[in-house]
């Protein structure tokens, strides 16, 4: 770890790349573009061949499946997917993360799509990554003796090497017993908290029951969607005025939220592009414009988001985000009265979930074209009465048919991201959009 290359960057992302107007950050993006891209036709063979015909504007999209396909001829480490692959499961088996593939940091996530994914990191690039986050993070006025509390689900060096004397660092392994977890938290006493909402439910209900004395300066959400009804609770029980968020996954560090409580798309080191969804949402397609041992380029992620419709009071132009609402591929779909398939985004039904009573935890699959499965931690006629009512007057509003509603018992697992709405039935052509 280089310290002077942490404190370099943690200076620029603080105060140096301010960014105050579009053209100051469509300049930096073009800048870095073009060099990234004469770095990729030096050392990425994947990308060498397709900038020999293709304008970057022209590059087929990445996802998931073409990094782990290509994983070889993509990275310019000369690492092989196999070996980084048979290292990030070892240390998945044993939770003990410490092992690095030569100077590289590797991982696993599984996303929120469940396919596994594969991510390595240079130092370099890990070192870029900690000034920048720990810019981002740390609240405005002291910057040392702060102490981050990570719950995640997987260690690694990455998130290890954030450790100095200025911010002490603790990982909580979600896999563990939580009431300990919290003991260890209760303990170490943090200023700053990261960690899953569904992790921090759990968390702001021992503050609720008073086990939990600890109340941190910020809390941040990683990993999972951040629903309203558990920001609200989260904040209330943590202390906070507002839960912020960190748009993290293996494709990069993607959004933070700024002081304002806005979400801003991290652009002065990743170019967005739009997919449109509808007249508000989009799925972004990504490029990072600074990583090089793994590029990710045009690479299309399948996240909703939801633009703001004002400027940020903060004064950035980075983009402003209303809303992440969670993966494309988990938008509902309802059968209209006329026919058509109605599209229905997991924010919409969680909203709706909103008004009904009688329960705390919930799931929402649908399993076919008019059936959901809803879970539901409490299972009384009250409960599923007040949920069946509020389903059936958003289908109402919306002009569809009414599903047929299945309810179960809520079973948390915490080995797994949570989505709260999600969708397995996969149509036919002729029924999805």
């Amino acid at each position: 770890m280089s310290k002077v290359r942490i404190l370099r960057e943690f200076v620029a992302a603080r105060w140096w790349r301010p960014l105050r107007t579009r053209a100051a950050v469509e300049r930096r993006q073009a800048r870095l573009l073009r060099r990234q891209l004469r770095f990729l036709r030096r050392r990425s063979p994947y990308f060498r061949d397709l900038l020999e015909t293709h304008a970057f504007d022209e590059l087929p999209l990445m996802d998931k499946s073409v990094m782990m396909n290509r994983f070889d001829e993509i990275n310019t480490v000369g690492v092989r997917r196999d070996e980084a692959l048979a290292l990030a499961i070892a240390n998945e088996r044993s939770r003990d993360f410490a092992a690095d593939l030569g100077a590289n940091s590797v991982g696993l996530s599984s996303g929120t799509s469940g396919h596994r994914g594969l991510f390595i990191v240079s130092p370099r690039e890990r070192d870029a990554w900690v000034g920048t986050v720990l810019a981002r993070t740390l609240p405005r006025g002291k910057l040392t003796g702060h102490r981050i509390a990570l719950f995640l689900r997987a260690d690694n060096s990455l998130y290890e090497s954030v450790g100095s004397r200025a911010v002490s660092f603790s990982y909580f392994d979600v896999h563990t017993d939580m009431a300990e977890n919290i003991r260890r938290l209760d303990d170490f006493q943090p200023t700053i908290l990261v960690a899953p909402p569904s992790v921090l439910r759990l968390i702001a209900r021992a503050a609720e029951a008073g086990t939990l004395g600890v109340l941190p300066q910020k809390v941040y959400t990683v990993a999972e969607v951040l629903e309203v009804a558990d920001e609200g609770r989260i904040a209330s029980a943590l202390g906070q005025e507002r839960v912020h968020q960190l748009y993290q996954c293996t494709e990069g560090f993607l959004a933070h939220t700024c002081e304002q409580g806005v979400i801003h798309l991290n652009e002065d080191s990743v170019l967005f592009e739009r997919e449109p969804l509808d007249d508000e949402r989009f799925t972004p397609i990504i490029t990072d414009l600074r990583r090089r041992a793994q590029p990710i380029v045009r690479y299309r992620l399948g996240d909703v988001l939801r633009p703001r419709a004002t400027p940020c009071p903060c004064g950035s132009a980075l983009t402003a985000i209303e809303r992440i609402e969670g993966r494309e591929g988990d938008t509902l779909l309802f059968r209209g009265r006329d026919g058509r398939t109605v599209p229905v985004f997991a924010d919409v039904m969680t909203r709706a979930l909103l008004y009904a009573e009688g329960f705390d935890e919930y799931r929402v699959v649908q399993t076919h074209a008019s059936l959901l499965e809803i879970a539901l931690d409490v299972l009384d006629d009250r409960t599923t009465d007040s949920v069946r009512h509020e389903v059936q007057s958003l289908a109402d509003r919306l002009g569809c048919e009414r599903p047929e509603i299945v309810f179960t018992a809520y079973e948390r697992d915490g080995s797994v991201k949570l989505r709260r709405v999600v969708r397995t039935w996969r149509g036919t052509a002729d029924e999805e959009l």
